[in-house]
C-alpha cells in the first residue's frame, strides 16, 4: 500500500475514524473526570555513608558498598517497616478499617498484614541518581493522610535501621555478658585456690621466705665446712704420737715457763752434783724440785691433750648435728621451690583469668553500649507536608494520550473497514486487483466540467 492510496482510505473513511478518536476522548477525559482525586505526598530522608561510627569511631565499610543505597530502598519497602507504620498509626484500632478488612478478606489472614500491603501499593520510593537521599512519595485520596503515612514510614524507615543496626550489638551484649560471668567465676576459682594453698602453706612472701631459707642453708653449709675443718685439725692432733710437737702444747705459757723451769733445775741438779755430790741436801732438794715440775709439767700437758680430745670430740658431735641441720634444711629449700614453683602456676592462672575477665568485661561494655545507642545516620530532610492540589488523575494529559490513542485506533478502524470491504479508489488499487496493465485513464465528468469552465473562462 502506497501512501497515496493510505491517504484515499483515510479521506474515504474519515468520519469512522474522527468518531473513534472523539468517542475516545470522550471517554477518557469522563474516566479522568470521574475518577477520585488523589494527592501524593514526598518526605526526603538523607543517608550519611561517610559518619564513622559514634561506638567505636570506626568507618563502617558496609556503608561504602555499592549495593548499600539499593538495600536501603528494599528496607523502606519491606513489610517490616510498613507493620511498623501501620502500629505507629493505629490503623488495626480504626472501626471502619477493621470492616473494610472484613469485606475484603471475609475474616481470612492477619489484619496487620493486610493493611501493611495495602499500603506498600501505594508507596513509592526513589532514589536520587547522584545523592544520598530518598524520596519517600505516598499516594491517597485524603492529602493529609497521604502526608501522614509518608512521615510514618520515614520516621518507620529510621527506627527499623535502627533495630537492624543494634540487633546483632544486643546479641554480642548478651553473649559477652554471659562470657564476663564465666570469667569472674573462673578469676574468683582461681584466686581462691591460690589463697588456699598460700594459708594451707604459711607463706606470705614465697620468694623472700626461699631467700631467707636459701642464706640460712648457705650459713649452715659454711658452718659445717668449718667445723669438719676444725674436726680434721682435732683428729690429726689427738693421733699425733708425741704430745709435746702439738702446737697448743708448744704454744702454751704455762708448759714453756715449766720447761725453762726444768732446764734451770737440771742445770742447778748438775753443777749441785758436780760441786756437793749427789747425796748432798742441797742437790736431794734440787732433785725434789725438778721432779715436782716434771710431775707439773707432765699434768699440764696431760690437760692440754685431754682439751684437744675435748674439742674432737664436740667438733665431732657439732659436725653430726650441723649435717642433720644441712640436710633439714635442704629439703626446706627443695620443698619451698617447689611450693613456689607450684604458687607460680597459680598465679599465672589467675593472671590469665584476670586477663581475661578484663577483656570480656570491656568488650562487653562496649556491646553493652552498642545495644544502647539511640544514634543512626539517617535523617529526615524533608517532611511530607500536606499537598495543595491532586496528582492523579491527570486530566490534560489523559486528553493528549487519549488523543493520541484515539488517532490510531481511528486510523486502525479505518485501515480495518478498507481491508474488509475493499474499494477501488485509483488506478493502482485497479491494477492490483486485476494484475494488468494500465492502458490509459479517463477523467470523472465532473473534472471534466471544471475543466471545460476553466477553459471558457479563460
Amino acid at each position: 500500500m502506497s501512501f497515496q492510496q493510505f491517504l484515499l482510505i483515510l479521506r474515504a473513511r474519515y468520519i469512522a475514524a474522527l468518531a473513534t478518536l472523539l468517542l475516545t476522548v470522550a471517554v477518557v477525559t469522563g474516566v479522568s473526570l470521574w475518577l477520585p482525586k488523589q494527592y501524593s505526598a514526598s518526605a526526603a530522608v538523607v543517608v550519611d555513608v561517610k559518619s564513622p561510627d559514634p561506638v567505636t569511631g570506626m568507618m563502617l565499610q558496609g556503608m561504602m558498598a555499592p549495593g548499600y543505597m539499593a538495600t536501603q530502598i528494599d528496607i523502606i519497602n519491606s513489610d517490616r517497616t510498613a507493620k511498623s507504620v501501620v502500629k505507629a498509626l493505629k490503623l488495626e484500632s480504626s472501626g471502619p478499617v477493621q470492616e473494610m478488612w472484613l469485606d475484603a478478606t471475609k475474616g481470612k489472614g492477619q489484619l496487620i498484614d493486610w493493611l501493611s500491603a495495602l499500603l506498600q501499593k501505594n508507596l513509592d520510593v526513589k532514589p536520587s541518581r547522584e545523592s544520598n537521599v530518598i524520596s519517600i512519595n505516598y499516594t491517597a485520596t485524603d492529602p493529609t493522610f497521604a502526608a501522614t503515612v509518608a512521615n510514618a514510614f520515614a520516621q518507620a524507615y529510621i527506627d527499623v535501621n535502627l533495630d537492624l543496626r543494634l540487633a546483632p550489638a544486643r546479641q554480642y551484649a548478651a553473649f559477652f555478658a554471659e562470657q564476663t560471668k564465666a570469667a569472674r567465676d573462673k578469676l574468683e576459682a582461681a584466686q581462691k585456690a591460690l589463697s588456699d594453698y598460700q594459708q594451707a602453706n604459711g607463706i606470705t612472701s614465697a620468694d623472700e621466705r626461699l631467700d631467707y631459707e636459701t642464706a640460712k642453708l648457705n650459713e649452715t653449709s659454711s658452718q659445717l665446712t668449718g667445723v669438719q675443718a676444725q674436726t680434721t685439725d682435732s683428729q690429726s692432733k689427738r693421733q699425733s704420737a708425741k704430745a709435746d710437737t702439738v702446737a697448743e702444747v708448744m704454744q702454751n705459757p704455762l708448759i714453756n715457763s715449766l720447761k725453762t723451769d726444768i732446764a734451770r733445775l737440771e742445770a742447778k741438779l748438775t753443777e749441785s752434783s758436780g760441786n756437793l755430790g749427789k747425796n748432798h741436801p742441797q742437790t736431794l732438794r734440787t732433785e725434789s724440785e725438778l721432779a715436782t715440775v716434771k710431775a707439773q709439767l707432765e699434768q699440764e700437758t696431760r690437760k692440754v691433750t685431754s682439751s684437744i680430745e675435748t674439742t674432737y670430740q664436740v667438733s665431732k658431735q657439732r659436725e653430726e648435728q650441723l649435717h642433720a641441720a644441712l640436710n633439714a634444711q635442704k629439703s626446706r629449700v627443695l620443698l619451698l621451690n617447689k611450693q613456689r614453683d607450684e604458687l607460680n602456676v597459680l598465679r599465672r592462672e589467675v593472671e590469665s583469668a584476670q586477663h581475661i575477665f578484663d577483656t570480656m568485661s570491656a568488650r562487653a561494655s562496649q556491646s553493652n553500649i552498642e545495644s544502647q545507642t539511640n544514634q543512626t545516620n539517617i535523617a529526615v530532610l524533608n517532611p511530607a507536608v500536606a499537598p495543595t492540589s491532586a496528582s492523579k488523575p491527570r486530566v490534560l494529559l489523559n486528553i493528549v494520550v487519549a488523543m493520541f490513542l484515539g488517532t490510531l485506533l481511528g486510523v486502525g478502524l479505518a485501515l480495518g473497514l478498507e481491508l474488509h470491504n475493499r474499494r477501488v479508489r485509483s488506478s493502482e488499487d485497479l491494477t492490483d486487483a486485476l494484475d494488468l496493465p494500465l492502458l490509459g485513464q479517463l477523467s470523472s465528468i465532473s473534472q471534466l466540467l471544471k475543466t471545460s469552465t476553466a477553459g471558457v473562462r479563460a
